[in-house]
């Protein structure tokens, strides 16, 4: 085969891919990242590639709705901890995984770089460790919680 491989052009600030992983060790999710750093234009064509893997967490909130009463006795959700809080909005990091089910009240979480969800009174909601977000709690808020 002879000529020019066609002029391949990729923005090299962005990643071809990205891929979340857990770190089995730290029990911490991780993104790993594969972005082009050089591409020549000479035949055969050649791309050298950079892996960087990050703490950067994964940013979704897992919401059960209104999950059945069986489910939550399977869980052992009524003899976890309760915490509360009045109408109010600040930020927080989860340092580790967190599952909690909302007693009473209704709070609306955004993830840095994620989507905001609403969360109501029969919830049961996982929040992934080393996800920051904002809470903006509506109603006040009585829940049952447990860190995993």
């Amino acid at each position: 085969i002879t000529g020019r491989a066609p002029k391949l052009q990729y923005d090299t600030k962005k990643p071809l891919f990205s891929l979340s992983l857990k770190n089995m060790f730290q029990k911490k999710p991780i993104m790993l990242s594969i972005s082009p750093v050089a591409i020549r234009s000479s035949w055969p064509c050649t791309a050298r590639l950079i892996v960087r893997a990050s703490a950067k967490a994964v940013t979704k909130v897992i919401v059960h709705r209104q999950p059945a009463e069986d489910v939550i006795k399977a869980k052992g959700v009524r003899s976890w901890p309760t915490w509360g809080c009045g109408v109010s909005k600040f930020p927080w990091t989860y340092k580790e995984n967190e599952t909690c089910y909302i007693l009473e009240g209704k709070v609306v979480v955004t993830p840095d770089g994620g989507e905001a969800v609403e969360i109501n009174a029969g919830d049961l909601a996982i929040f992934p460790a080393g996800m920051s977000c904002i809470w903006d709690v509506k109603a006040p808020i009585d829940k049952h919680y447990n860190f995993h």
